[in-house]
């Protein structure tokens, strides 16, 4: 994610958001679903993962291997009709389990096409199958929901999940926002596949990830039909919709493009998306072969959200982004997407990372070297900001998104380059998602990859940059 720079910042990104305060839903039980469960053996899967900053993220019990969305939004009404089908298997035996999803009415709620018992819990959907689910069983959920999404509204006002918009809604769930539009298992440490398909009036665009299988206008109403065949994080998963205008061709290297811009927005931003082909090619030369078969940007014209997200396939833009913006985004196609986390405090895998893109693309045509861009930061004052927590556990969800996780994450990244060597450093910069790609990383398994492929001992370094609170010293750049 690109938050812009707030005035003053210089070239430091300070993130805008922190952790979402999420709107009260009645703990009360919902109307039952079909006729009531009986006893069923097995236990019940957890409400949450385990993740030490969101507690209720994500679920335990089962695998969501893929999802098929079928909705239809009515951007006059700002009303929502879905239909989503999960397709799913349990790690362990189950009793019951539990879906994410904020607001929205559920109406209907079966488990292998029977009827299942249903309770609303803040942010749970609590499914009780009629008959219990083995380990390793394959198991299809089906929710039929309806409602006006509301976003996920943040300690400092910001937004995420599904935003209504004046010709549609701008649709971008980190960290927690995509249980506003469907019920998922939401934490990264969950991939799946995705059909999304959204039915609009003939007009508006929508717009998901992947590649766009077919559109067809009957009746007054637009069907587009999306597929993300790669594994994604649900936070990942956009469904856009807007005036757009729309370009479509294939890359030399076979990568459909689509991408997608308000009117309002078009002027600004074409400078910068005609580059999509040459990033993607400078990206790929670095950090190994594009992870996806489409690629792309939905710019779109939210003037209350600013932010840009890197929504798998397709990054979605608030307003026409800068050039340093957009290939923030595009390295997120391989750190952050591609490579997941499993935890939210490794945060600075993902921001670190593509922070430390935007300098080496700076680097490599004719702006400042990333040397630099660390010396610029390091010359700050040891009251700045940027050393108030360290970015590999910045402390909770209000602080994920702080500037040290983005630049001081990056800097991170300079001080082992600085310390292997161009060579080791750009092994291990094309190693990481070679090897973790479509799957997920942690910080341990980073750190023990940079030993591996420099012959030396890192972990001082690492600690410093990552975990130790305040400003290093000058010494700790370098072996």
């Amino acid at each position: 994610m690109t938050p812009p720079p707030q005035p003053g910042a210089g070239r430091r990104i300070r993130a805008l958001r922190r952790e979402a305060v999420f709107a009260a839903v009645p703990v009360a039980l919902a109307a039952l679903l079909g006729a009531s469960a009986p006893s069923v053996a097995g236990a019940p899967g957890a409400s949450g993962v385990g993740d030490p900053y969101f507690p209720l993220a994500g679920n335990g019990g089962y695998h969501v291997r893929h999802y098929d969305l079928t909705l239809r939004y009515d951007p006059g009404a700002r009303h929502l009709d879905g239909t989503a089908v999960l397709t799913a298997r349990a790690t362990h035996a189950l009793s019951r389990f539990d879906l994410d999803l904020q607001g929205l009415r559920v109406t209907g709620v079966t488990v292998d096409r029977e009827a299942a018992g249903v309770r609303r819990s803040g942010q749970e959907l609590v499914v009780t199958p009629r008959r219990h689910l083995d380990k390793d069983q394959e198991f299809q959920v089906r929710v039929d929901y309806n409602g006006t999404p509301r976003p996920v509204t943040e300690s400092d006002g910001s937004q995420d999940g599904w935003i209504a918009t004046d010709d549609g809604a701008f649709v971008a769930g980190e960290p927690q926002g995509s249980m506003t539009w469907f019920p998922a298992n939401n934490h990264p440490r969950d991939k799946s596949s995705y059909d999304i398909t959204i039915t609009v009036p003939e007009g508006r665009t929508a717009v998901a990830n992947g590649v766009l299988l077919g559109q067809r206008t009957a009746h007054g109403r637009t069907t587009f039909r999306w597929r993300q065949s790669e594994p994604m994080a649900a936070y990942l998963a956009t469904a856009s919709v807007g005036t757009f205008e729309v370009e479509r061709y294939t890359t030399g290297d076979g990568i459909e493009v689509y991408n997608a811009v308000d009117p309002r927005q078009a002027k600004a931003a074409a400078p910068v998306l005609r580059k999509l082909p040459s990033v993607l090619e400078w990206a790929s030369g670095l950090f190994g072969p594009y992870p996806y078969r489409a690629a792309g940007s939905i710019v779109d014209h939210a003037p209350d959200v600013g932010y840009a997200l890197e929504s798998q396939s397709r990054p979605v833009h608030a307003s026409a982004p800068d050039l340093l913006t957009f290939v923030h985004e595009i390295a997120h196609q391989w750190f952050g997407d591609s490579v997941a986390l499993t935890s939210w405090k490794d945060i600075w895998l993902n921001e670190g990372f593509a922070s430390y893109a935007e300098w080496l693309y700076d680097e490599q045509h004719g702006g400042d070297t990333a040397q630099e861009t660390f010396d610029e930061l390091y010359a700050s004052p040891e009251d700045d900001g940027l050393w108030d927590i360290p970015p590999g556990d910045p402390g909770g969800g209000d602080t994920l998104f702080e500037a040290p996780v983005y630049d001081r994450g990056a800097m991170t990244l300079h001080a082992l380059r600085t310390a292997v060597g161009d060579p080791a450093f750009f092994r291990i910069l094309r190693a990481w998602p070679t090897r973790h790609g479509d799957g997920h990383g942690t910080t341990g398994e980073f750190v023990r990859l940079a030993e591996q492929e420099s012959g030396k001992d890192l972990k001082s370094l690492f600690h410093t940059w990552l975990y130790t609170e305040g400003k290093p010293e000058r010494s700790a750049v370098g072996p």
